[in-house]
């Protein structure tokens, strides 16, 4: 049985978290779509659901002696459909960040389906 709770906490663009069996989402549209994915994984139409998947957009590398960190780009869900990889962003903001990183992640991984809700 799924338990759906919220926890009270102020965020910056005013989700609400939400946690479902012991796991924590962001807000409740990425918890609904978390528990929709388990149905749909159920009725055998998804399988190997991953959770916050990383993907490498640019290496880290050392400049002048630095150590400068990878840019990663971390998404909210990632699945496969039909023999395809579809990976998944439940956004309310899209702030300038994560449109640059979405332009890194298409031309990086240009074989994944990437979905925006």
């Amino acid at each position: 049985m799924i338990r759906f709770k919220t926890i009270k906490q102020l965020t910056k663009y005013s989700n609400k978290k939400t946690v479902i069996d012991s796991i924590t989402f962001d807000s409740k549209k990425e918890a609904k779509y978390y528990t929709d994915l388990l149905a749909r994984q159920k009725k055998g139409e998804v399988s190997n659901i991953e959770l916050q998947p990383v993907f490498i957009l640019q290496d880290k590398f050392r400049h002048n002696g630095k150590g400068i960190r990878a840019i990663e780009y971390r998404a909210d869900f990632s699945f496969i459909e039909n023999g395809k990889k579809i990976v998944v962003d439940v956004k309310g903001f899209k702030n300038k960040i994560y449109l640059l990183k979405k332009k890194m992640l298409l031309f990086k991984y240009p074989d994944i389906n990437f979905i925006e809700t």
